[in-house]
């Protein structure tokens, strides 16, 4: 067939559509002479011959790549050559019409083709908006999950802004936490407390404003209300608060579409404010000058209101329970405090002790944990583990409470009010001697006795008076709490012989047996009950903390704190554990409670053992089979005690 031919029917065909009134909101053009198009709005169709299918196909490359879009469609005049019209129509071919068509048949097959495209844009913008919400539902649950693990608030203010700033396409934003406990939201404040920005690096620090209408900030914390404004340069004619600009003018930066969120806990009680700043039309773009924020900053939609909305609400319960974990972890905290104070309290004499232990014994175990040979070359703790054994290196001595004051800060052999019964014997002793001599005295004067006589009995008086206070003294020198010398047991026998009689001259013993028993304590001032009584501490701590619902990160203290004072040939107490059944936390901890009782400056029956010579008596005590050799080992080549000189405290006790 002639060009010439082809061409006449395409014209004819174009002549058809411009006088079919049909036709009058599309807009006909011939691109090229064998080509005719027709456009409706930003879609289009191309009409050719069929034979420029067949061997002019370059003409029709730019419709292809347009159909390939989904924004135009082919409609071939006549039959092209390849037999297979399945494969022509599949390469984007959407219809054949004859080479002749009429105006009726044009516009069946345009409209049917206009169709299609409106039919599949439809369809991909279905597609896209499905695949945006599955996306944006696949954020919104990572949200849900991340907010929900992490409990620190200094990590999750600004893990709760990344995430906002995410999900909306925010270049910028900031972050504000509701201060005070006053039921009145207009007597708190809002603290300043993170913030970021994608386009500019700045150093913030944090400060407070008043929950009112006067900042934006304020207006959404006190009406609990999202607010989204276009441009904060220009607010809409009465609106309360302003906007200021110091900020921008100091970073040469320009703030304009804000998007703010009150976050409100689940009983509706505001606790911050979600402050997202100029919405990007690209999101990874930088906005580096004013020029660029004004062409590629737009307004936060009503998608990003919503996707706020719901992050803000998941932001609002992460808050509340960051804010009751670290109430709990304060009352936690607090707890383990005031339990130590009360012991320390109890035994005035061992102040510090609890807290030298834990920093020994947490010293020990990050020692331990880092030793690569050796028994315990696999042992490794956790933050948590570590945590769990210095709590229970604090509450070691816990027990302590339920052992007699008396005997907890009992410093010598007798307890006061013993020492202060024997004085009044011995002065009762010396009076009544005295005056059984005096009146001897009386009846020799009446009697005309001679002055050698008397000279005699004052003498007496005299001797005697000596002998009771050389008795006392003995007593004082008895009641330390030294190693008793094989002559101090003589001085002490002796005194339990000595006997005074009173006024009715019956003969009573100097000592009672209970005095003279602790008198003769060997080493210390305990006597043997006493010493079970303070053993009894052990058992009182694993009792007491047993009580207590320590959830399962903390679930050993009880075992562990209570096992400290065993050893690891069965002579420990108070069950007696053999070495394979006492935890190694517990191990740690004895060489630790030692070393601190040993070396410790504050015991009154007792001075400071230079470090040198606690080390040796450790060395003893695992020459006895009490101590772990390997963990001493440790303990004194790791020079742990050195800690006891940088420990600035407590550190922060958590539940995790």
């Amino acid at each position: 067939m002639s060009e010439e031919v082809r061409s006449s029917g395409l014209s004819r065909v174009a002549e058809r559509l411009a006088v079919d009134g049909r036709f009058s909101a599309e807009v006909v053009s011939r691109p090229h002479q064998r080509l005719l198009q027709v456009r409706r709005g930003d879609r289009f169709l191309t009409l050719a011959p069929a034979e420029v299918w067949d061997s002019e196909l370059a003409l029709l490359k730019p419709t292809l790549e347009k159909v390939a879009e989904g924004a135009a469609a082919i409609l071939l005049l006549g039959r092209p050559k390849d037999p297979d019209l399945g494969a022509v129509l599949a390469r984007g071919v959407f219809s054949l019409l004859p080479r002749d068509a009429d105006a009726d048949a044009l516009y069946v097959a345009i409209q049917r083709a206009f169709e299609h495209l409106e039919i599949r844009a439809r369809a991909e913008s279905r597609g896209k908006w499905l695949q945006r919400y599955r996306y944006e539902l696949g954020e919104l649950i990572e949200i849900a999950r991340a907010l929900t693990t992490e409990r620190d608030l200094d990590r999750l203010l600004p893990l709760i802004l990344e995430k906002a700033r995410f999900v909306s396409g925010a270049d910028a934003g900031s972050i504000y936490v509701v201060e005070g406990d006053d039921p009145d939201p207009t007597r708190r404040n809002l603290r300043f407390k993170t913030s970021q920005n994608d386009s500019i690096e700045y150093a913030s620090r944090e400060f407070t404003l008043p929950i009112s209408n006067r900042s934006l900030a304020g207006s959404v914390a006190l009406n609990k209300e999202l607010i989204s404004i276009p441009d904060v340069y220009d607010l809409p004619p009465g609106t309360p608060y302003g906007f200021d600009r110091s900020f921008d003018q100091r970073m040469g930066y320009r703030t304009k579409s804000m998007l703010v969120a009150p976050m409100v806990s689940a009983q509706g009680e505001i606790l911050g404010v979600l402050q997202l700043i100029n919405k990007k039309a690209e999101p990874k773009l930088k906005l580096r000058t004013p020029e660029e924020v004004e062409t590629r900053v737009v307004p936060f939609d009503e998608r990003s209101e919503e996707l706020l909305r719901t992050l803000a609400a998941q932001a609002g319960i992460a808050l509340e329970n960051a804010f009751l974990y670290a109430e709990i972890n304060r009352i936690f905290a607090g707890f383990v405090t005031a339990s130590v104070e009360a012991i320390e309290q109890r035994d005035p004499t061992t102040s510090g002790h609890s807290r030298r232990v834990a920093t020994l014994t947490v010293g020990l175990a990050e020692v331990v944990a880092r030793a690569g040979t050796g028994a315990y070359r696999q042992a490794s703790f956790s933050a948590s583990e570590l945590r769990e054994i210095e709590i229970a290196s604090l509450l070691h001595d816990f027990g302590k409470i339920g052992v007699r004051e008396q005997v907890l800060v009992k410093a010598k052999k007798l307890f006061d009010w013993q020492l202060q019964a024997i004085r009044h014997r011995v002065e009762f002793a010396a009076k009544a001697h005295e005056a059984d001599v005096l009146a001897r005295k009386v009846r020799a004067l009446e009697r005309g006795a001679t002055k050698q006589e008397l000279e005699a009995l004052d003498q007496e008086i005299d001797r005697r008076r000596q002998e009771l206070e050389g008795m006392w003294r003995a007593v004082l020198s008895a009641n330390e709490p030294t190693v008793l010398k094989g002559g101090d047991f003589t001085i002490v026998e002796a005194l339990a012989r000595e006997t005074y009689v009173d006024f009715e001259g019956r003969h009573h013993p100097l000592l009672t047996a209970d005095e003279v028993s602790s008198l003769s304590i060997a080493r210390g001032s305990l006597t043997g009950p006493e010493i079970d009584e303070i053993r009894s501490h052990v058992v009182h701590t694993r009792s007491f903390l047993s009580q207590i619902p320590w959830g399962r990160a903390f679930r050993r203290i009880p075992e562990i704190a209570g096992s400290h004072h065993e050893k690891l040939n069965g002579s420990g107490y108070p069950h007696r554990l053999k070495a394979e059944e006492i935890p190694l936390q517990s191990k740690m901890m004895s060489i630790a409670d030692i070393f601190d009782a040993l070396t410790a400056s504050d015991r009154p029956y007792k001075r400071a053992v230079p470090i040198e010579r606690a080390l040796d008596i450790l060395g003893y005590e695992v020459k006895d089979g009490a101590l772990d050799a390997e963990l001493v080992r440790l303990f004194t080549e790791g020079q742990v005690w050195s800690r006891l000189h940088t420990d600035t405290g407590p550190r922060s006790l958590s539940l995790t």
